[in-house]
Formats: C-alpha cells, sequence, structure tokens
C-alpha cells in the first residue's frame, strides 16, 4: 500500500497502484527498458494541508512548542463552541411528556403491547370491557381436578393421598379398599396413584374423591369409583406371560462384554460367570470361539411392561464339551446343578480378597518387631478398603478389636476348619451372623501392628494353624427320587425355550 507522505516513492507492496509504461526516452536516469515508471505527485490543495495538520496533539508533552500551543487553541476553540451553543445553567430543558392513559385506552394498549406476562401483556388484541361487563366476587372452582400422586420408600398410602388433597374418610376408605386386594407394604415405592377430585359444596372443605387408578402389583391394577353407595373397588387383573428369554452367543475377546452386548442385563451376566466359575476356570478354559447359553425369568404384561428376573440356566459349549447348571433348591439349598442332578464343590479355599501374597506361611523376619517369628498366615497386599470375601459357608464367632490384629474377624466353618482376618478397616457383618461364600465381611485396612494396608489372614483345624493354601475341598450332592424328576422336568422345560429376539 501506499502513505499519503510517500510522495513518489514506491513501496514493495503496491502492486495494484503502479502499471507497466512504454519506454520513456529522455528521462533522464530513468532506464529506458521496460519497467515501473515514477509518477510525480499531484500538487495538493489546500484541505489536503489542512487535513495533514495534527490538531490536537498530546498537551502533556511538548510543553510550549508550536504545535503544543495549536492544541491549545483547539481546546479552547471547542470550549468556546459548547458554550455558545448550551441553553445556559438557569434555562432547563423542557421535555414533552404524553398524558397517562386510563380506562380502555389503556386496554387496549396493553392488550397491544410488548411486555411480560407478569405484566399483563397479552399476545394479540382483544376488546376492551365495557358496560355488560360485571365482576366477579370471586374465581368459580373447576368442576373436576385430576392429579398424580407417587407412593415414596416407607410411606403410608393413606398419608400420600391426604398430601395430594384427599379429605381423612375418603382417604382412609380407599386406604382399606386396596388393601382388600394387596398388602399396603408390599406396593413397591414409585407407584404412581391416579386421581380424580370432583366439586366441593364450599372452599372450607377437602374434595370428594371420584375416581382413584393405581397398579398394585404387576398383574393387577386397581380402580375406585363414586358410585350411589360411595366408593367402591373394581381389579382388574393383567394378563402375564412368564415365558423365559434365552440369549445365545460367542465367547469372543470377552465373555462379560460378549453376554451385555447380546443383551443381558449386568447383574445377571455376573451371576452367570460365579456360576460357570464353580466348574471351570473362565481366564483358562473358556476360549474365543465357545458359545455361551443364559435362560433368564422375564414376566411380560399385556400392558407391554417387562419385568426381568434372576438367571434360571447357565450353559456354555466348547465343541466337545458342554456344561449346563440349572438354579435348584436342593438338599443344600439353593444351588447350581448340573443337567444330571448333581451339585458339587472343589479344589482350594480361594482367595478372600484380590491382591498379592506378600508375605507366606512360615517362619520369617517380623517387619515391626525385628527377629524371626512364627508367621501363622498369609499377608495379602490390597488398596485401603477392598472388599473381603469369606472363603467358605460359616457363622462369625468374633468381629472386634484384637490386639496386634487390629480389627479382625473369625469365621467358624463346617469339618473343624476356622478363618480369621485381620487388620481390617470396618466390618460388614456382627458376631452370630450366618455367612456364605463369597459374602462381603469386612474392608481392607492397616489397623494393629500392620506397615501398610493389607489382609492377614489365618486358617485353623480343629483348632490347630495351618498354611490356607494347604485346604482342599471335595463335596457332591445329588438329587433323587421324586426332587430328581421335578429337576430333570425342569431342564427339559429350559432347554425347550427358544433364542429370543427381544433385547433388554
Amino acid at each position: 500500500m501506499f502513505l499519503r507522505t510517500d510522495s513518489g516513492i514506491e513501496m514493495a507492496g503496491g502492486t495494484a497502484t503502479r502499471s507497466f509504461a512504454t519506454p520513456q526516452i529522455g528521462a533522464g536516469k530513468i532506464g529506458a527498458g521496460f519497467g515501473r515508471a515514477l509518477m510525480p505527485a499531484p500538487p495538493s490543495s489546500l484541505l489536503d494541508r489542512l487535513a495533514r495538520v495534527d490538531w490536537t496533539p498530546d498537551l502533556g508533552t511538548q510543553i510550549g512548542s508550536r504545535d503544543w500551543w495549536r492544541g491549545v487553541a483547539t481546546c479552547t476553540a471547542l470550549c468556546g463552541a459548547a458554550y455558545m451553543l448550551s441553553p445556559g445553567f438557569g434555562r432547563p430543558i423542557v421535555g414533552a411528556v404524553p398524558a397517562p392513559l386510563s380506562g380502555s385506552q389503556w386496554e387496549e394498549a396493553r392488550a397491544q403491547g410488548i411486555a411480560p406476562l407478569a405484566w399483563g401483556a397479552d399476545t394479540g388484541k382483544r376488546m376492551a370491557s365495557n358496560d355488560l361487563v360485571r365482576p366477579l366476587a370471586e374465581a368459580p372452582e373447576r368442576p373436576v381436578i385430576e392429579l398424580s400422586a407417587t407412593i415414596g420408600d416407607g410411606d403410608d398410602f393413606a398419608r400420600v393421598l391426604k398430601r395430594a388433597g384427599v379429605g381423612d374418610d375418603d382417604a382412609a376408605r380407599a386406604a382399606g379398599l386396596v388393601g382388600q386386594a394387596v398388602s399396603l407394604g408390599d406396593i413397591p415405592s414409585g407407584t404412581r396413584i391416579a386421581l380424580t377430585l370432583g366439586r366441593r359444596p364450599s372452599k372450607s372443605v377437602a374434595r370428594p374423591l371420584e375416581q382413584l387408578a393405581v397398579r398394585a402389583k404387576f398383574d393387577l391394577a386397581l380402580r375406585i369409583d363414586r358410585g350411589t353407595a360411595g366408593l367402591a373397588m373394581t381389579r382388574q387383573p393383567i394378563a402375564i406371560d412368564d415365558t423365559p428369554l434365552r440369549i445365545q452367543g460367542l465367547v469372543g475377546s470377552s465373555l462379560y462384554r460378549s453376554a451385555r452386548a447380546a443383551g443381558a442385563p449386568s447383574r445377571v451376566v455376573e451371576t452367570y460367570i460365579k456360576a460357570l466359575a464353580t466348574k471351570l476356570s473362565i481366564g483358562r478354559d473358556i476360549a474365543a470361539a465357545d458359545s455361551f447359553d443364559l435362560i433368564i425369568e422375564r414376566d411380560r404384561a399385556a400392558t407391554g411392561e417387562v419385568r426381568i428376573g434372576k438367571l434360571l440356566f447357565a450353559g456354555i459349549d466348547q465343541g466337545k464339551k458342554k456344561l449346563q447348571l440349572v438354579k435348584w433348591d436342593g438338599p443344600e439349598g439353593d444351588s447350581w446343578y448340573d443337567a444330571n442332578g448333581q451339585t458339587e464343590r472343589r479344589g482350594f479355599m480361594g482367595m478372600p480378597v484380590a491382591g498379592r501374597i506378600t508375605s507366606t506361611f512360615g517362619m520369617r523376619m517380623h517387619p515391626l518387631l525385628g527377629f524371626m517369628r512364627m508367621h501363622k498366615g498369609m499377608d495379602i497386599g490390597a488398596s485401603y478398603g477392598a472388599p473381603i470375601y469369606a472363603v467358605l459357608d460359616g457363622v462369625v464367632q468374633t468381629a472386634g478389636r484384637v490386639g496386634g490384629y487390629g480389627n479382625f474377624i473369625k469365621l467358624a466353618h463346617p469339618g473343624g476348619i476356622a478363618s480369621g482376618y485381620g487388620h481390617m478397616s470396618k466390618f460388614a457383618v456382627r458376631a452370630g451372623q450366618r455367612v456364605s461364600r463369597g459374602q462381603v465381611i469386612g474392608y481392607v485396612g492397616s489397623t494393629g501392628m500392620s506397615t501398610g494396608p493389607h489382609l492377614h489372614w489365618e486358617v485353623w483345624r480343629n483348632g490347630q494353624a495351618i498354611n490356607p493354601r494347604s485346604i482342599s475341598f471335595s463335596s457332591v450332592a445329588a438329587l433323587s427320587g421324586a426332587k430328581l424328576r421335578a429337576f430333570k422336568a425342569r431342564v427339559s422345560r429350559l432347554l425347550s425355550v427358544q433364542v429370543g429376539s427381544n433385547r433388554i
């Protein structure tokens, strides 16, 4: 670009303001070849020269110079012009204010004005009131009100109705009618109640209950209507299809992720993996080409709702070998049985916490006392607060503070076996409580004589401390007679279920 002061000098960026010219003959020192010609600057006018003068210099610099005095003159001229053009200090400026609107004019303006609804604005134009409009002493009530209420956790059915505006007598009567069909305590929290309240004779009394509708159970809806004889209840049974849901697929890179992607809920997949873990190793024995098979309780209501229950069947097809487990209430309680009606637990005692072994059973140098001492258990390093599980079914004998063990729990198991868990941060069970294998009994800590968060695990047989990893067990329970026939019939029914196309 070119600056105003660059007369006759060509800048490097000025490619659009100069043109190529023909050769100039006798142009002095300008060459005779083709190139850019230097054009003489046109003569400047008086306005251009005045425009180049700095009339407003900085009065804080070069005080007393020619430019400074020019700035003082400019400031004085501007102040004088402002004073001459002002109306004066004794002559206020009068502003015309329109008269305020009133009556019908105000109503018309408000109806067409743009204003928040809180200020009374309307959408569109409406007619203003006239002499035919008669003001009301009070606004009339709606004849019928439809609303809904929700039952909270531990809430009372009648109290829910009262909070919604139902009178005491109607609330007690409605609660009594519903209680005849189902126990009020069995209605799950979060259930919505649809209410219809009728007209009341005066504002000093509660509205009468005209209609009530509630889904009391998954397969039962109740409706209460007001008739000539008062409130009456009608039962509305809901048809339920209890066909189980069967899900199959390939294990792939992850059994858990593949089952979840196939549509199985997370809690069902966890139960499935735990069931398989009683018979085989999930990480070692299961391959990517194996096929999983799950059958889950499912209830489908005629109204469209679906309720998913527990896992009924856990199977895996490994080609040459097929494992099929069915949930059944046998002699040892609710357990997983194979298709032949047998349940078995075998192997060594499992680890009570997920971690690494930092000290084994036997003689060792005590980390705090500094001398050789018999270590009667096993130390498992784990993160603070990690859950600790019972290794076998049993009863809690001790749950409290025990010397150097810190927070300590002792479990008594069948066959003269007992196990102890020390240095816990807190307990999850209490003394005298019966626990099952895999149940959380406490959390990892560093109480007592401890150098960091870990679990000290001890096992006794007939009162003698032994190596926890040396205990092996094998127990088999088999069904027989009528129970075996009923079990076989259930297995046959489950295996006849087709793979479901719906996903959860």
